[in-house]
């Protein structure tokens, strides 16, 4: 329920602007839903709210757009610091002590760095920014230029050394100004960022974020959009069945998604990284290897 709201809230605040942008540009056409053409020009920025989201969605097209000679970079949002089971089970605690929510977010930092450096991203091309794992909603509604009091942490600023911006202040101002920093440093020419109609606040979050930043700048035919959590039980069946598709998302999103179909090399790769992620794997291995299928869907 409080996913839908938020979508429904983003969806109002976007819906006029993104609505007369595409009428101008001609997009928004279901032969547009999938990725352009991948070669050596090919510049690829992933959107990740949370360390794993970007192997989940996105290795195969990491992997095709290395080989074909091109760049990749990687940003995630939040440092995963504040998953409420990972602290139960990875750290044993029902409390939330600050050294233990942060040793599990150092935890889940060099996981998403190992993973990404599997699939070929360069170290230098992985960038953390910090803000605070299940605030990025707040961020762009509420604490526009309030400063937000991260509720697993307690921090009110970026407190990670090798975050891009460590200092920062947790405000959608600095968010978006950090956000938009990015792109100018890494010049994308393809974004792959959550959809809107992702039902974790964090990922629609940060897909409003994105969304923002490239009608901003005029080049909202950048981004394409993939699913995490696309209704209960999605994606089905759960566990590891690398020879059948990635199925639809329960979620009402239109154009459907195009399928992306991954070569065993890149479904290989995509297995080995997945299982990078040893915090995750502990309590929710069946649906993070429900993403290692022969298709990844864009939208």
């Amino acid at each position: 329920m409080i996913a839908a709201i938020w979508n429904a809230r983003v969806v109002t605040l976007l819906a006029a602007t993104l609505l007369a942008t595409v009428a101008r540009a001609g997009m928004g056409r279901p032969e547009d839903a999938g990725l352009p053409p991948i070669d050596a020009n090919t510049s690829l920025l992933v959107v990740s709210p949370h360390p794993d989201d970007e192997t989940l969605c996105c290795a195969g097209a990491i992997r095709r757009v290395l080989a074909a000679g091109g760049h990749v970079s990687v940003v995630w949002i939040t440092s995963g610091d504040g998953s409420e089971l990972s602290m139960l089970i990875v750290e044993k605690s029902l409390l939330k002590p600050l050294a233990k929510v942060r040793d599990l977010a150092e935890k889940r930092m060099v996981e998403a760095r190992a993973a990404t450096s599997l699939l070929g991203v360069d170290s230098a091309q992985q960038f953390f920014l910090g803000y605070p794992d299940g605030g990025i909603k707040k961020l762009l509604t509420d604490n526009r230029s309030k400063e937000y009091h991260a509720k697993f942490t307690g921090e009110t600023r970026v407190p990670y050394s090798d975050a891009l911006f460590p200092g920062h202040p947790y405000t959608g101002e600095s968010l978006e100004r950090d956000f938009a920093a990015l792109l100018d440093r890494v010049q994308p020419t393809l974004i792959l960022a959550p959809s809107l109609a992702d039902t974790h606040p964090d990922h629609a979050a940060s897909g409003a974020l994105t969304i923002r930043a490239l009608l901003r700048r005029g080049e909202l035919s950048k981004g394409r959009y993939w699913i995490v959590h696309g209704g209960e039980g999605w994606p089905s069946p759960r566990g590891y069945m690398p020879t059948i598709p990635l199925n639809t998302p329960l979620v009402n999103e239109k154009p459907p998604g195009t399928p992306f179909e991954l070569t065993e090399r890149e479904e290989a790769l995509k297995l080995r990284a997945v299982n990078s992620y040893h915090t995750q794997m502990q309590f929710m291995a069946p649906f993070l290897l429900a993403f290692v299928r022969t298709t990844e869907l864009y939208f």
